[in-house]
Order: C-alpha cells, then sequence, then structure tokens
C-alpha cells in the first residue's frame, strides 16, 4: 500500500515543505542525486527526518518537486519576456535579452542542471519531465510568435530548433570553455540565427555594430 502524505495547509507547514524543497535542491547541485539522503536534507532544512516523510514519501518524491522547481526557475523569465513585450518592439534587442536570459539561468542553476541532467539518462520519470518541459517551451513560443506574425509556417520546427541552438550555445559558454572559441562572436552568430528563424526582420549590418 502507497504511503501517504499530507499536503500542507497553513502557511507555517508550506513553508516547511518549501525548506525541504530548497534543501535538496542545494544538495543535489552540491553532492548529485545518489550521494544525498532524506537525513542530509532533513539537517540542511532545519526539521527532523519524520517531517520529511510526513511531505514526502521518499528522496525520489523530493527530487521530482526539486525538478518542477528548476524548470520553474528556467522557464518563467522566458514566459515572461515574451508576455510583456517592449514597445516599440526591437527584434534584434529582443533576441539578445533571451540569449543573455538563458545564459545567465544556466550559470546561476549550472550544478543542478548538470546533476538533472545527468539522471535523464538513467531516470525514465525525469527524462520524461524534460520532454514535457520542451513541448511546453516550443509550443507556447510558437503559439506567442505566430499571433505576432512573425512565424507563417513550420514555427514549432523552427522554435524547437531554436531551442536546440541556444542550448547548445549555453553549455558551450558555461561548462565547455573552449580556448579556440571567440564566445562574442559565437553569440552573435546565435543572435543572427534566432532571429532569422523566428522571422523578425534584421540586416547583416545590425550584426556587425
Amino acid at each position: 500500500m502507497a504511503k501517504t502524505v499530507r499536503e500542507p495547509q497553513q502557511e507555517r507547514s508550506i513553508e516547511k515543505k518549501n525548506r525541504i524543497i530548497s534543501a535538496g535542491y542545494e544538495l543535489f547541485s552540491e553532492l548529485g542525486y545518489y550521494n544525498t539522503n532524506t537525513a542530509m536534507i532533513a539537517k540542511r532544512a532545519g526539521v527532523s527526518t519524520g517531517i520529511v516523510y510526513g511531505y514526502f514519501r521518499d528522496k525520489k518524491d523530493i527530487l521530482r518537486e526539486v525538478t518542477a522547481l528548476y524548470m520553474q526557475r528556467i522557464t518563467k523569465p522566458v514566459f515572461d519576456m515574451f508576455e510583456n513585450l517592449p514597445t516599440p518592439f526591437q527584434p534584434r534587442k529582443f533576441v539578445t535579452d533571451i540569449v543573455e536570459l538563458v545564459l545567465e539561468a544556466h550559470k546561476k542553476n549550472a550544478k543542478i542542471h548538470e546533476a538533472l541532467h545527468a539522471l535523464t539518462h538513467t531516470d525514465e520519470e525525469i527524462s520524461a519531465q524534460f520532454i514535457q518541459l520542451e513541448d511546453e517551451i516550443t509550443l507556447k513560443i510558437a503559439s506567442r510568435l505566430t499571433d505576432m506574425g512573425f512565424l507563417k509556417n513550420d514555427a514549432n520546427e523552427k522554435v524547437h530548433f531554436a531551442m536546440d541552438l541556444l542550448q547548445s550555445f549555453a553549455h558551450e559558454y558555461v561548462y565547455d570553455h573552449h580556448e579556440y572559441i571567440d564566445y562574442d562572436v559565437m553569440k552573435k552568430l546565435v543572435i543572427r540565427t534566432v532571429t532569422a528563424l523566428a522571422g523578425l526582420s534584421h540586416t547583416d549590418s545590425e550584426f556587425r555594430s
């Protein structure tokens, strides 16, 4: 029979559960998932192990919440940008801001990003969460750009390809650090390519300035 856990209703209980999730986030980042146990999470959160098991069935349950928190931190700033477009709309600046936002998100969450992505190779559930996230981002942004009149065809494919390009560049920029790469040049190439994929107007001169 599955273990029953309680969903906190009072503010104090919600705060405790959130502390546990934050502690898991920190420890999975620092030590990795397999090197962390619930006792360590409880200690970092400042609660008893019994309290942890009151809100979560096991460590995997905490991992699900940590993964959801990571995804929220990564996606919310991007979605907010698309929902609050500046006026007048400047395509090059907007794409540049998106690229900088993605880079900053990867830098701030570099360790947890590595820990969670490592699990996608062995944990089908975590892998499915990331695929679902990709679907959500692709469909939301493709719909938004189409509504704005920029993507006339192949919207989902173009947005997904742009996402892959941004993520690949972010990984290169944050983790790899190849000495032979001029990252300022690469960033301009990424901005130029994403802008073209989105069907946003631009000229070559914009990207040489």
